[in-house]
């Protein structure tokens, strides 16, 4: 039986990237070698979007409090793409990445599988 799931985010400067993810998120992690760190996730939930167009996938990152998160990673030197705005499924912004690219993140308002 399927026992997890395996996240890929591709990156132009996967070595600042993954020192975000160990440093800056704290995130624990094992070294596969040759310094390739793979990263424990925070309990996940999965959802599936209708589409007409190109498909695509997003890694959000979830928390209970998008305020203080925002405040305690911008003091951090974290970039915010977006402003905090609200959706009808919660409060959301996006952080870049070192290595250039984007994460969504927010504070779900809709009851949460986890």
């Amino acid at each position: 039986m399927i026992n997890g799931a395996h996240v890929i985010i591709y990156s132009r400067d996967p070595e600042a990237d993954r020192a975000f993810f160990r440093d800056t998120l704290g995130y624990d992690h094992v070294d596969a070698g040759h310094g390739w760190l793979i990263f424990g996730l925070p309990p996940a939930e999965l959802a599936v979007h209708p589409t007409d167009g190109e498909q695509a996938h997003e890694l959000f990152l979830m928390c209970d409090d998008v305020a203080a998160t925002v405040a305690e990673l911008s003091a951090k030197g974290v970039e915010f793409t977006i402003p905090v705005t609200e959706e009808r499924w919660g409060l959301r912004t996006a952080l870049r990445l070192p290595g250039g690219g984007e994460l969504g993140l927010y504070e779900p308002s809709h009851p949460v599988a986890i």
